[in-house]
């Protein structure tokens, strides 16, 4: 099973709904929307990214691969940034 771990040098504020998330140690940011706000929070919330998906399935009227390529491409980005870190299975979302 897959989950999402936040690096330890990275600082996350949340800020009317949008949310900030700093890496102290290249102080690179990227700041996220509305929807970006809650993936990153359902997948450092759920128990794997998987469980984060079907949370995104049933909140949001999206076809479920397009879901699914936003969310990996999401995951991608964050860890190229190195913001989080995959730890756990190969497993797709």
């Amino acid at each position: 099973m897959k989950h999402i771990r936040i690096s330890p040098d990275v600082l996350v504020r949340e800020l009317g709904g949008e949310t900030i998330i700093l890496d102290l140690k290249t102080e690179r940011y990227l700041g996220l929307d509305e929807v970006g706000t809650r993936m990153w929070g359902l997948l450092l919330a759920s128990e794997s990214v998987d469980s984060a998906y079907k949370s995104l399935l049933e909140e949001f009227d999206v076809e479920p691969n397009r879901l699914d390529g936003d969310l990996r491409q999401f995951i991608d980005k964050l860890v190229e940034h190195g913001l989080v870190t995959v730890e756990g299975d190969q497993e797709a979302a």
